[in-house]
């Protein structure tokens, strides 16, 4: 992928994923522009892990996606954008609701309409499995009904389909973008693999969940990156909206025995009733059908799930003491 002297910004570039692809921007030879939720401590979150070369080459702008005047400012002269700025977190999305609403959904909107006013050449918004809710069939293809099982997924709907609307409406060239489950390093201990890797490598007799029965598609995050990096480029994902994960389903449970494997161990689980969702919000069962990228633009997975746990449980070893769950991480 040659993106040599293409100017770019992504929103949430300190956040897990934006970190990846910040960095695999960069060194692809993009000129980025990162923009970093504010924050009083100038915090730059995941961009910290970059080596002081790369980050050297990006253009960090501390700010918010709720701001559209800002959001207009840094859309000037850009030829790609990709918007990954967002509330993830499904637990505080059942307390906060309002605020999801307007940082998914009017932050999107601000980024669509800068984007068609500044004449972006491609504007890739980012989605989520989550969307799809439990699965009516699997393995889950795009054409899949929405389910909007938590407050979260449903904003995250809506985004997608004023992205959509803008693509039918404008003629804008947006591309939703729908990653299955992604893991690695840099994530947030509030997301389940990093839970659980910092229980097992812990002093802690035992391992506490919620419930271990969902079944997930785990992506490794330089997959994730890559297949938006690939979608960026290709002019067949205008107007489309494009999944990308493994086809491999596994249960929370399953990963806990396969992080212990790996790292030695043999903790009992305890499962805790305040760690699981509510029983009509709990989506029991996500595995991708990414034959759409593959067609589209020829992306597939290249890292297994064993590969990707490993390099995240070497990274929480490493960094066990700064690994924090972020705001704006996705």
């Amino acid at each position: 992928m040659n993106y040599k002297g293409k100017k770019v910004l992504v929103t949430g570039a300190a956040g897990f994923i934006g970190s990846h692809l910040t960095e695999e921007l960069v060194k692809s030879g993009a000129k980025v522009t990162a923009l970093v939720h504010y924050n009083s401590n100038s915090s730059l979150a995941n961009l910290k892990y970059l080596s002081q070369d790369i980050l050297s080459q990006i253009e960090v702008v501390f700010g918010d996606v709720q701001d559209g005047f800002l959001m207009n400012s840094l859309s000037k002269d850009k030829e790609i954008v990709f918007h990954l700025a967002a509330l993830i977190g499904i637990p505080y999305s059942y307390v906060a609701p309002a605020a999801y609403v307007s940082t998914n959904i009017n932050g999107t909107l601000n980024m669509l309409e800068a984007a068609r006013n500044q004449g972006v050449k491609k504007l890739i918004v980012t989605s989520t499995s989550e969307t799809y809710g439990t699965a009516l069939y699997a393995p889950i293809d795009e054409k899949h009904p929405m389910q909007g099982q938590s407050p979260y997924s449903a904003t995250k709907i809506g985004a997608d389909k004023i992205a959509e609307s803008y693509y039918l409406s404008f003629g804008l060239p947006v591309c939703v973008f729908r990653p299955f489950n992604t893991f690695g390093p840099r994530q947030s201990n509030r997301a389940v693999i990093p839970t659980i890797i910092s229980q097992v490598i812990s002093d802690s007799k035992e391992i506490r969940l919620g419930s271990i029965d969902p079944v997930r598609d785990m992506l490794y995050v330089k997959d994730t990156a890559r297949g938006f990096m690939m979608a960026g480029l290709s002019d067949n994902t205008i107007g489309e909206v494009v999944s990308v994960g493994t086809g491999r389903g596994v249960t929370i449970g399953e990963i806990v025995n396969l992080i212990q494997e790996i790292c030695g161990t043999n903790k009992p689980i305890q499962v805790e009733d305040t760690r699981i969702r509510p029983e009509k919000s709990e989506v029991m069962k996500l595995i991708c059908d990414y034959s759409k990228a593959k067609n589209l633009f020829n992306w597939e997975p290249t890292f297994s799930l064993e590969q990707g746990l490993t390099e995240a449980i070497e990274f929480m070893k490493k960094n066990r003491n700064e690994v924090d769950p972020g705001k704006y991480s996705i």
